[in-house]
């Protein structure tokens, strides 16, 4: 075996030694970074929510940006009947990918819903905040004073019918017994309220909700604080602990708020999907999302608070592979 000989000058042999690192760098680069795998592509489906809701406007935009970023996907969207509902749907494979709020994840996993074990998350999105919707003259001021209304409560299978019960319970009333409720979406509960077919509504969604801009257009309406039953609603622990305390910003209405903040409670809204799911294209559809913050910002206000450096808390589950992916590479 012939022996290597180092240059005889101190200028050969250091660059001889740069040279030696150089080939040495480039071999472990190529190691350890994984080579680029085919372009994504196939069906896949992406649940959103009720018609008008930001659910549904949200991943309309998305689509446009992924048919850009990944020309090979089809990506179909379906929508349902909010947080619950979507959960139900990716855990069973029913949808790829999809949104719900924390809560609803939550209570999937603690009821022992099937296949729970595999859901995992690309990133934390936006949050959703409670509005109590009441016409502008109408008496009630907390959600106590809802008592023998009628009141919108949300699809049986939403997230805002999940949250709106546990309101309920922590101004003390009776969800069943002491307020009629109407199980209707975002899509029909500004029109029963104009028509005087309901006294109030509970809606959870990102700021602005589009169904409650067009509403105020058009009717004099009022938004209930709700921010008084945060320490009861937390007494309801664990089910309650993915609620904090939040204010929707003057600007978040201004028609409605006339330069008032409304105390309320809030949500993360999770990108989920399961262990199923490719890692390539959950990590391109990943990367998708958090690039077109500010494209689909411009539309979607409440995707301005998409933001790469608290995407990775999507308690309670954890990442997809893919999403880590990711996530290393662009180092929040």
């Amino acid at each position: 075996m012939v022996g290597l000989r180092l240059p005889g000058t101190r200028t050969g042999r250091l660059l001889w030694a740069a040279g030696a690192a150089a080939v040495v760098c480039g071999l472990l680069a190529w190691w350890l970074v994984p080579a680029s795998g085919p372009s994504p592509s196939g069906k896949v489906t992406f649940g959103t929510g009720v018609r008008t809701g930001v659910y549904e406007r949200y991943g309309k935009l998305l689509k446009e940006r992924l048919d850009r970023d990944m020309p090979d996907v089809d990506l179909r969207l379906r929508h349902s009947q909010g947080s619950v509902d979507n959960v139900e749907r990716v855990a069973s494979g029913e949808a790829d990918f999809t949104i719900a709020a924390a809560d609803a994840v939550a209570a999937y996993r603690n009821g022992g819903g099937k296949d729970a074990r595999r859901i995992r998350a690309c990133a934390r999105l936006y949050d959703d905040y409670m509005h109590l919707v009441v016409p502008a003259d109408s008496p009630v001021r907390s959600a106590k004073d809802l008592k023998g209304l009628k009141v919108g409560v949300g699809e049986e299978r939403s997230g805002v019918s999940l949250i709106a019960g546990r309101l309920l319970k922590a101004a003390g009333l009776d969800p069943r017994d002491d307020v009629e409720q109407v199980r209707s979406g975002i899509d029909r509960m500004p029109g029963l309220l104009d028509d005087g077919k309901l006294d109030a509504f509970f809606w959870s969604g990102g700021l602005p909700t589009s169904a409650i801009e067009r509403l105020a257009g058009r009717t004099r309406i009022r938004l209930v604080q709700l921010g008084d039953l945060v320490p009861r609603l937390h007494e309801q622990e664990p089910e309650t602990r993915y609620y904090r305390a939040a204010v929707m910003a003057p600007d978040a209405y201004p028609s409605v708020q006339r330069g008032k903040s409304v105390k309320t409670v809030a949500v993360a809204n999770l990108l989920l999907t399961t262990d199923r799911a490719d890692p390539g294209l959950t990590e391109s559809i990943t990367r998708s999302v958090l690039g077109s913050r500010d494209q689909i910002g411009r539309k979607v206000h409440a995707a301005q608070k998409v933001d790469l450096r608290t995407a990775i808390y999507t308690d309670p589950v954890a990442l997809h592979e893919g999403a880590r992916r990711y996530y290393r590479e662009e180092k929040p």
